[in-house]
């Protein structure tokens, strides 16, 4: 494969020739997040390098992490896992292998916005010294412990939790009751419910604050602190708010005051 590059004012592309139009599609898609991004956190990366595969397995060759990862995600969230971030690239396939990935049109829109989340990623990291992207042994098990938050927050800051919403149908109605927090294996489709309810009930500022700082007491501290409220009640609000998606259930009168601070 013979590389050529495009390049932007933040960001470099290598690709094929043949996915030019696609690197110009990411370019543009990802100076216009970062101008977003510079709105909410305090550093946000430049000169990153984003190179388009052209095949799964060159991308699955150059980041040995992706396929299990993957493979262990439940069924609905794969096709998602389509790239990899690292401390200064990412690396995601062409146009062609998304939209063969694509399960309706909020799929693809969800799919040709793999590179505005892994970028997110490396925005969440740049702000929190303990996230991956850099990918030591150490940070893998981090990546693996907190993934809710990793992909939950990349998903929320990049815009695109709604285009989620038919993957998240089809995970709530075929697989077994979620875990609160979403273990890794739902992460890539839960992770976003969980900023989405923040957001509802706390508003922006607490999602940047959950994703600023990883609690030595774990993921119940982190919710905790920016709920407001003892994770029981978050994770009774959260699962109403999944029982409202799947089944169109207008929350009762005690659901809407749950994760709600006290007065």
């Amino acid at each position: 494969m013979a590389w050529i590059e495009t390049e932007s004012l933040s960001f470099t592309a290598r690709h094929d020739d043949a996915d030019t139009g696609c690197a110009q599609r990411l370019l543009d898609q990802l100076e216009e997040r970062r101008l977003r991004l510079e709105e909410r956190f305090e550093r946000v990366p430049g000169e990153i390098t984003v190179i388009v595969h052209d095949n799964p397995a060159w991308l699955a060759a150059a980041h040995p992490l992706l396929p299990p990862v993957r493979w262990s995600a439940a069924p609905a969230g794969r096709r998602y896992l389509a790239g990899w971030p690292m401390k200064t690239e990412l690396h995601l396939l062409n146009d062609e292998w998304l939209d063969r990935r694509a399960a309706g049109e909020d799929s693809r829109r969800a799919l040709q916005g793999t590179a505005e989340r892994l970028y997110t990623q490396l925005v969440l990291a740049a702000n929190n010294d303990r996230l991956p992207p850099l990918w030591t042994p150490r940070r893998f098990l981090t990546y693996l412990r907190w993934a809710w938050l990793i992909e939950g927050g990349a998903q929320y800051f990049a815009g695109q939790v709604p285009l989620f919403r038919a993957a998240v149908l089809t995970r709530l109605r075929e697989g077994q009751r979620p875990s609160f927090p979403p273990s890794m294996r739902d992460a890539v489709l839960l992770g976003g419910t969980v900023f989405d309810l923040l957001h509802r009930t706390r508003g922006p500022e607490a999602c940047e604050a959950i994703a600023s700082r990883l609690r030595r007491d774990g993921a119940r501290g982190n919710l905790e602190l920016a709920f407001d409220a003892p994770v029981r009640e978050i994770e009774r609000a959260w699962r109403e708010q999944l029982d409202e998606l799947v089944y169109g259930r207008t929350p009762d009168e005690g659901a809407s005051t749950a994760a709600q601070p006290s007065s």
